[in-house]
């Protein structure tokens, strides 16, 4: 992805995983950066960023979204990811 909103490092999350962008009007398939990260000096809070490959889009212009998340909200998150994820695997070994 050329000139990417958010910092790719070695420390991002997941640097290339699957998206969709949909709207009322159009659905579009392309790569995207999924980061967590939260601040490295007096941590308050836990932001999750995403960033669809903004030069394989024809209706969205370049952006990066991100939601700040509580402690509590992240461990949330975290949980529902972990059922769905040994849904999955689950479904795969029938």
């Amino acid at each position: 992805m050329s000139e990417r909103i958010l910092s790719v490092t070695a420390y991002t999350t997941l640097d290339l995983v699957d998206a969709e962008a949909e709207a009322h009007e159009f659905e579009e398939e392309t790569y995207a950066v999924l980061d967590v990260s939260s601040p490295r000096n007096d941590p308050d809070h836990v932001t999750l960023a995403l960033e669809l490959d903004g030069t394989t889009l024809e209706h969205l212009h370049p952006h990066a979204d991100r939601v700040t998340l509580t402690p509590d909200e992240a461990r949330q998150i975290a949980a529902d990811l972990e059922e769905h994820a040994d849904r999955v695997e689950a479904a795969r070994d029938d």
